[in-house]
Formats: C-alpha cells, sequence, structure tokens
C-alpha cells in the first residue's frame, strides 16, 4: 500500500502542470479514453530543457496514446538567456516553466535529476565528476522505477557524437540505470517507497547531424513515420512537436511547423533488441494486468459508444470503469493507479463540472490568514455528490450537489507551512548538484501547490481529486490570469545591485529596500561586519500595512585592506531573504526568496571617459555593471544613430547576441562602422553563427565558430605583451584572470581578417589554443573590438580583473 500511494503522489505531482484548470474539448475527453486503453510508458533522456525530441513525445503521447515523459537531468541554468537579463538559477526557473509548458502543449509529462547545470563541459568524465555521477544515478534509476517505462529513449550517443558532455554523460547513465533499476540490492533505500523495475530496452534517436549515413537497413536499427496527422486533434505531429518547441522562448528556439514524412531513426543500445518495430516485445494493453478482462470490455465499448456532441452520455459506463478499476485493487499495481487518477478527472470533465479555489491575494506569510473563494458548477446535469471539500486544517463544506453555479467563501489561517521555494534552491548545494535530501522530491519539476484543497465526491466508490489554490485577476488588456499562491517571509530584504564596486576610499550609500508581506511589520535590519569596512545605517524599520516598502540607506566606505566578498544581512536576528519575481507571458508567475546579502568588491581600476552608449541585444547586465564603476550610460536604439549624436560616446557596446537578435541590425551596423571611422571606440559582445542577421558586423572580416573555454581557470597568454589593452589604464597581469566564473568565453572567432589583433589566448585542458577571444583593429579614426570574453557572466559576479580589462577596452586610445 505505502509503495503505490507514494508512486501516485509523486505521479500527481508530475502531472499537476497548470495553475490554471484544464477544461477539455469533446474531442480532447475522446483522447483520453482512447489513452486509457493503452498500458505502457515510454521514457525520453537527455540532458537539459529543450534537448528533447518534441516530435517524438507529440507522436508518442498523441499516436501511440503512450504515458511519454522527459527526464532532462538538469535545468538548464548554465545557458544562455535571450528574453531577459537573468542567468544561473533564474534562467534555471525559467527554463524549468518552459519545459512544462512544452509537455502541456504535447501531452507528456516532465522529470528532473539534482544535476546542476555548471555550464558547458567537453568530456563526459568531467561532467560525472562534477555532478556526483552516483546521486545522478541514484536519480536516474528513481525516475525509472518511478515512471516505469518500457521503451527510454536518449537523445544522443555514448561516443560523444552529440557534443556536448552533458549529452554523453546523459547517455552514459541511461545505459547503466537501465542495469540497476532492476535490482534489488541497488540503491536499496529507494524500495521502501517504490518496486523495482525493469525497462525493455534502451535506444538511441539518432541525429542527422552526428550521423548522416544511418539507414534503415543497418543492424540494430528501426525508423518510425512520425509526421502523421491526427484528425481528432486536428494536427499533425510535426505541427504540434513546434508549438511544444516554440515553447523554450529563453533559447531562441521557436520553431516551424512541417506537415508529411517525419523519419526519425532508433539504435539499440541496450537491453531486449526490437525487431520491427520500436514498441515490440511486450505487451502495451491491458492483457499486462491479470484480471482486467472486463476492463478491456468496457474501455473499448466506451470508445464505440463515444458521442461528440454529447460527452455526458457515457457517465454511466465510465462510473463502471471505475468500479472494475476498483475491484482491481489499484493499490497493487501501478498501472491501475495511474489510469485511475485519469479518470478521477475525466469524471469532472466529462460532467461538466468546474472546481477551482482562488484566494484573494497572491502571498500570505506565516500567522496570516487568506480569504478564498471556491467556484462550483455542473453543466452537463450531472449532480456531483460533493461529499467534502477540506485541507488538512480545514474542512470548508459537507455534503451537497454541484447542479448550478455556486460559490462559498471561507478564510483560512496560514501556519506552519514552507516558504514557497523552488526546492532545488532551498538548500544551498554544489557547483554540480543540487542539495535536495528529501526522496520525495526528487525528480519532481516544481513545487506543489502551496496550499491545496481535496474535494470528496462519491458515486459507486468515493472519489477525490486535488484543487491548488491560485490567484487570479483580470487584465484589460490580457484578460483572465493566473499565478501561483505563494507563502513568503514576513519582511523580504532587497539589495538594490547584485554587487558594490569601489576603486578608491569614496563611500558609496548601498540600498536596501525592506518589503512587508505581512501587516504590522517593525525590527531591525543587521548587516555584518567585514575586515575592511566601515558601514553606517540606521537599521529600524516600521512597517503598517502588507506591501508597504521603506528603503535602508547604509554608507559603505572602504578602509585598509579591504575584503572583497558577501555581506549576510539579518532581520530581527534572522537571515533575511530577496524577493525576486519572474514574469514572462509564456509562464506562470514565479517567485523565489535568495539570500540577501551584500557583495563587496575593491577593485584597483582606473577610468578616464564618461559616457558610454549601449546597444542591447538578447539581455545581460553589463549597462549595470558600467553605472557601477562610475561611467555615465545610455540606452541608444536605431533613432539614436546618428553621427552628430554619436560623437558624445566615448565609447558605444553592442549587448550579446545584438545581431543573432535585432532585425534592424544589418541596418544599424553600417552607422556604427562609421562611428568607429570618425574617432569612435565599438566594442562587440559574442554572437553566435546561428540566425545572424548580418555577416557585416566588423570593419574587416570575421568568422564566427563553436570554440569556446569553458574552465573559468585557464591559463591565459598575452599575444601583444605591449599592447595598450593590456597595459592601459590598467596594466594587466595573470592575477586579473584568476577567480573567473563558469566559463572564459564563448563563440570565438576561427578565422579574420589580418588587420585585426588577437591579444588572449587560452584553452581547455588537451585542447589546442583558442586565440580569437578578443580581437582589435583600428578603422578609420577610431577602434573597433570583437570579444566573446563572457563579462555578461563575469561583471555581475564581481570578479576584479573582468571589470579592469573592460575598462582598458573602453579607454582604449592609441594610433
Amino acid at each position: 500500500m505505502r509503495k503505490i500511494l507514494f508512486s501516485l503522489l509523486v505521479l500527481a505531482g508530475v502531472s499537476a502542470l497548470a495553475q490554471m484548470p484544464k477544461q477539455l474539448n469533446s474531442a480532447e475527453i475522446y483522447q483520453e479514453l482512447k489513452k486509457l486503453n493503452v498500458v505502457g510508458n515510454v521514457l525520453y533522456l537527455a540532458a537539459h530543457p529543450d534537448d528533447e525530441n518534441t516530435r517524438f513525445i507529440s507522436y508518442c503521447a498523441n499516436e501511440k496514446l503512450y504515458n511519454t515523459a522527459y527526464l532532462s537531468l538538469t535545468r538548464g541554468d548554465g545557458g544562455q538567456n535571450l528574453i531577459g537579463t537573468e542567468i544561473r538559477e533564474e534562467l534555471g526557473i525559467i527554463r524549468t516553466q518552459e519545459l512544462l509548458s512544452a509537455r502541456r502543449t504535447d501531452g507528456g509529462t516532465q522529470y528532473f535529476t539534482r544535476a546542476n547545470d555548471f555550464g558547458y563541459s567537453k568530456t563526459p568524465e568531467e561532467t560525472l565528476e562534477i555532478w556526483d555521477k552516483e546521486k545522478i544515478l541514484g536519480d536516474v534509476v528513481w525516475v525509472i522505477r518511478t515512471f516505469r517505462p518500457d521503451v527510454i529513449v536518449c537523445r544522443f550517443p555514448t561516443d560523444g557524437g552529440g557534443g556536448h558532455g552533458h549529452h554523453t554523460a546523459s547517455a552514459l547513465l541511461a545505459k547503466e540505470a537501465f542495469g540497476l533499476a532492476g535490482d534489488s540490492t541497488k540503491y536499496p533505500d529507494q524500495l521502501k517507497y517504490i518496486d523495482v523495475w525493469q525497462p525493455t530496452r534502451v535506444v538511441i534517436n539518432t541525429g542527422r547531424w552526428w550521423n548522416n549515413s544511418i539507414s534503415a537497413a543497418d543492424p540494430g536499427v528501426v525508423t518510425i513515420d512520425i509526421g502523421k496527422y491526427n484528425a481528432v486533434l486536428g494536427t499533425s505531429y510535426n505541427e504540434l512537436a513546434a508549438r511544444s518547441r516554440s515553447q523554450h522562448k529563453s533559447q531562441g528556439f521557436g520553431s516551424t511547423g512541417k506537415r508529411g514524412e517525419q523519419i526519425e531513426y532508433f539504435e539499440h543500445l541496450v537491453g531486449t533488441p526490437a525487431n520491427a518495430d520500436l514498441f515490440d516485445g511486450y505487451a502495451s494493453d491491458w492483457s499486462r494486468v491479470e484480471g482486467s478482462k472486463n476492463v478491456q470490455k468496457t474501455i473499448d465499448k466506451l470508445i464505440k459508444d463515444y458521442a461528440v456532441s454529447n460527452p455526458s452520455a457515457s457517465f454511466g459506463e465510465l462510473v463502471k470503469l471505475r468500479g472494475q478499476l476498483f475491484d482491481l485493487n489499484a493499490a497493487g499495481n501501478p498501472f491501475v493507479a495511474q489510469k485511475t487518477k485519469v479518470i478521477e478527472n475525466l469524471f469532472l470533465q466529462i460532467s461538466g463540472t468546474y472546481i477551482e479555489a482562488v484566494a484573494n491575494e497572491y502571498s500570505a506569510a506565516e500567522g496570516d490568514s487568506v480569504e478564498v473563494t471556491f467556484e462550483f458548477v455542473g453543466r452537463r446535469g450531472y449532480n456531483l455528490n460533493l461529499q467534502s471539500i477540506e485541507n488538512q486544517k480545514l474542512k470548508i463544506q459537507e455534503n451537497f450537489g454541484i447542479s448550478k453555479q455556486q460559490f462559498q467563501k471561507v478564510t483560512i489561517a496560514i501556519k506552519d507551512l514552507p516558504l514557497s521555494q523552488p526546492y532545488w534552491l532551498d538548500k544551498e548545494g554544489t557547483l554540480g548538484t543540487y542539495n535536495v535530501t528529501d526522496q520525495s522530491l526528487i525528480g519532481l519539476p516544481e513545487n506543489n501547490p502551496a496550499i491545496t484543497f481535496t474535494a470528496t465526491y462519491g458515486f459507486k466508490n468515493t472519489e477525490q481529486i486535488e484543487i491548488p489554490l491560485v490567484y487570479k485577476w483580470n487584465d484589460p488588456v490580457k484578460g483572465e490570469l493566473y499565478r501561483p499562491f505563494v507563502i513568503a517571509p514576513k519582511v523580504t530584504a532587497n539589495v538594490k545591485q547584485p554587487s558594490y564596486l569601489f576603486s578608491c576610499d569614496k563611500e558609496q550609500l548601498v540600498e536596501i529596500t525592506l518589503k512587508s508581506h505581512s501587516d504590522n511589520q517593525k525590527g531591525f535590519i543587521t548587516i555584518a561586519s567585514k575586515n575592511g569596512w566601515e558601514i553606517n545605517y540606521n537599521g529600524q524599520y516600521n512597517l503598517a500595512k502588507k506591501g508597504d516598502e521603506v528603503k535602508i540607506l547604509a554608507i559603505v566606505k572602504p578602509k585598509e585592506n579591504p575584503m572583497n566578498g558577501p555581506i549576510e544581512i539579518t532581520i530581527n536576528g534572522k537571515n533575511a531573504q530577496a524577493i525576486n519575481t519572474i514574469t514572462y507571458d509564456h509562464i506562470p508567475t514565479q517567485v523565489w526568496f535568495p539570500k540577501s546579502e551584500i557583495n563587496l568588491v575593491y577593485i584597483d581600476v582606473k577610468t578616464k571617459s564618461k559616457k558610454i552608449g549601449y546597444i542591447t541585444g538578447a539581455g545581460d547586465l553589463v549597462p549595470d555593471a558600467l553605472l557601477n564603476i562610475g561611467y555615465e550610460v545610455d540606452l541608444l536604439t536605431e533613432a539614436d544613430l546618428e553621427q552628430e549624436n554619436l560623437r558624445q560616446y566615448d565609447a558605444i557596446l553592442t549587448g550579446i547576441r545584438f545581431f543573432n537578435v535585432n532585425e534592424r541590425s544589418p541596418y544599424m551596423a553600417p552607422k556604427l562602422m562609421e562611428y568607429v571611422n570618425q574617432g569612435g571606440n565599438l566594442i562587440v559582445q559574442y554572437n553566435t553563427r546561428h540566425r545572424m542577421k548580418t555577416q557585416n558586423f566588423g570593419p574587416y572580416p570575421i568568422t564566427l565558430s563553436r570554440n569556446r573555454v569553458t574552465e573559468e581557470d585557464a591559463e591565459v597568454t598575452f599575444l601583444d605583451a605591449d599592447h595598450p589593452v593590456l597595459n592601459a589604464p590598467n596594466k594587466l597581469t595573470p592575477v586579473d584572470f584568476d577567480n573567473w566564473v563558469q566559463e572564459r568565453g564563448l563563440y570565438f572567432p576561427n578565422e579574420w581578417d589580418k588587420k585585426y589583433t588577437p591579444l588572449l589566448s587560452w584553452h581547455d585542458k588537451n585542447e589546442p589554443a583558442r586565440d580569437g577571444s578578443l580581437l582589435v583593429a583600428k578603422y578609420g579614426k577610431g577602434h573597433y573590438t570583437y570579444t566573446g570574453i563572457s563579462f555578461f557572466r563575469e561583471l555581475p559576479a564581481g570578479v576584479p580583473g573582468a571589470y579592469r580589462l573592460l575598462v582598458n577596452l573602453i579607454e582604449m586610445d592609441y594610433e
């Protein structure tokens, strides 16, 4: 009993992806009824969000009707962001939600491991060492045992053909986990909650980009044409997959749907080889469940008799089916348990019953109360006998029927509930692994709702369905909008900028915004002392109403030998937390509460120039960093690029991927080149060769590549040690390249005109030197720089040497 109940908990967590109630149309209900007849699971497995083949997931979930899931080992924290400035943890939150949005589109479900995307890795050996292989292998085994797939499909091969070390590691872990998941002597602690499971096979979904000669006639290869059209859904799987893949907006993966044949290739990796079909060799119908003969007959009848214009006519037969499953003892068979969860939702869908719980505010703090409005409505003539709605603390209503629209308002107390912190960020982890010790959380894509109510209703047997508490409102442009309800700290403390940089003994104001998430909050904020810093402030606050804010201004001044690093903030003796809200139209609003601290950095940096122009690209925090060291920064648009206007700027920088994302960049580039020609200083930050809007982004030819240096401590070599960029106004030494984060840089040029001077060389272990990270050239009266160095990561992290290098580029002035 305990094992299967735990499995149901995990399945429910994976399935409860949408925050707004999902109402199925008649065709979708019919599709769900057909799925009841298929008893089998397929798991797709790869390393990152956007690695998954959405065509395959769409096909399996909607054509083959398998319970289909994607296991992404990481949340993509180490990638780039094309829609905003969020990186690292916040990018991982965004990409998690993009995957969930993709699964809501293509019909799959989603799992993760505790692996952290620490950045690009070139070998699986490095990847597995940093990830802590045994932990992540255990997580893969856990997901296999929980989800119980018959077939596991890897996106990448084990021989490195997929490029990224994370990619290769994902296939290696899948292969090894296949041999462990069915062995009760491996990871035995998991068996307190779930049973062992042995999949039938693991295959590789071979891509043309690493094997363009693959053929259906090759040994161990089977193919599927997944370009079919689904008349019930009114779409082909290629089109559905494009809509799913387009949810990966932070990665710029908007896709165009194709129609017609789409052959996918699958190479055998381990297990029982497929003969003619990827899914042969095992039963995927009710014959795999003992005693289910009557179940099969009832489902067949449901499908045969289903009336698209009157779904509720199937209600009685669905009640009969639920009774048959109950007799099969759902607590003893995971397949029966999974189908039971589907039927519980179908009862509501087929009867037109709508149940929703809406809070009057989007958040509450410990000790507060929240008003909840329940909406109940039955729209197809069925009086759902609702026995109760309750949560662990409060019974809301008992014994009433839902036959017409009703509203019930109750007030519930917030007591002993955890903060709504993404569970994988709740504790500090390592570079490669999130710190999650609660086994019930491992694998889940996101937290369960902060507050959930259980609706109990009855027919032949008692049924239950979970109702998450949400907040919704009406936007005058976008209409009805939802966001998750969250539990917040009583008071949060947000520091205005990620780092404060000092280059002399001049004092600065550090601004901390305290925000109340509960009425009548008062006390003291304390900023810890740190060697070499003088900090003066008045930390007393009094916030009368929820939502009130007050700014605490601390005067910070460096003294002798100041120590760089973060300073802790406490509120009434407890570690303070900030509140960060992430809002994009394609994902639910996300809130998290990172540790509140002030990062103080003293650097020996000299500046002369005063005014900088910045043309934003995909999104980065470099302009804020330039303001932080005293520059005046204007954000420029195409309308600002007249030469008379540009003369006021000592330097102009383009943001990351500017020439990838700005459709007007081909028309802006000539104006920027003329600015250089007339004596200006232009610095172009990294772009990728994919989807460049123009190749004329420099005064002389440059060829971009995928070359990068991922080892943040890779030794640096000065190729022209006497060049002014390495000497003025700041004398650079190898020490300036210590303590960088994640990487040196990415997408370096590998070919360039001889008029460019390369200044730096570095490389990852066992690789040739990469000399294209920093190219400078004279053009007319001015200077041009192209750089793939990751200033967008290093500057927000407060890396002193990165600041000194960028200042030298800005201050470049030589004949």
